[in-house]
């Protein structure tokens, strides 16, 4: 039950927030959508400001299918299905996005446990990338910049979360279906960090690597 309670004013907090943001999503109004008495509410969390940061760092958190795979089999086919279950992610909490980000001036505080998950997420981006090369789909013998890998992996990151948070309001700069849009992302992703579609041997020629196929294809 208690599980049950802390799960419905998660959920109710959540709902009440996007709607009102943080000056509007009172304790009563949070206890009246979960279905329970600020009673309740004040045990399970403590306070109005543990409830929402708790509610903040759940949205934020990602799930089982928002992860890459340690060891990459097939950059394009791992990194759009990514790329994909982030873009449906964020389309999902659109709203609460939205108003959480137009509350950081005024809550500068609200900031870390916002970004959890999106820290997170570039992580296993960049550690995916380190890992590109490992399997050998980045030739040893082309050393990139780090500091132009961390560029492909911000533009990347940016460009998905960009085309979730703002394609049903600007329509213009998405033109495109979103699964064509995404996979778009990820070639020209991996094109910058000179990834290629087969793994090339550590050995090989740098003659012997083959490009990757054309978008257009």
């Amino acid at each position: 039950m208690i599980d049950d309670h802390r799960h419905r004013i998660l959920q109710a907090a959540a709902r009440v927030y996007a709607q009102h943001g943080w000056r509007g999503a009172t304790t009563k109004r949070i206890a009246e959508e979960a279905g329970v008495n600020e009673v309740t509410l004040f045990r399970q969390f403590g306070s109005k400001e543990a409830l929402l940061e708790q509610m903040i760092r759940e949205l934020a958190a990602a799930k089982a299918d928002m992860r890459l795979p340690e060891t990459p089999h097939d950059p394009e086919r791992e990194l759009v299905a990514w790329a994909s279950a982030h873009h449906q992610d964020m389309c999902g909490k659109r709203p609460l996005i939205r108003q959480l980000m137009s509350d950081f001036e005024e809550r500068p505080e609200l900031v870390p446990c916002a970004v959890e998950g999106p820290h997170s997420a570039m992580y296993q981006l960049r550690r995916y990338t380190e890992q590109l090369r490992t399997a050998g789909f980045i030739a040893h013998h082309d050393e990139l910049p780090a500091a132009e890998i961390e560029a492909a992996v911000s533009m990347f990151s940016g460009a998905v979360f960009a085309d979730g948070m703002n394609r049903d309001v600007m329509p213009v700069m998405f033109t495109q279906p979103v699964e064509d849009t995404l996979r778009a992302y990820v070639r020209i992703f991996l094109r910058g960090v000179h990834a290629l579609p087969v793994p090339v041997p550590p050995d090989a020629p740098a003659s012997a690597a083959p490009t990757l196929t054309s978008t257009s294809e």
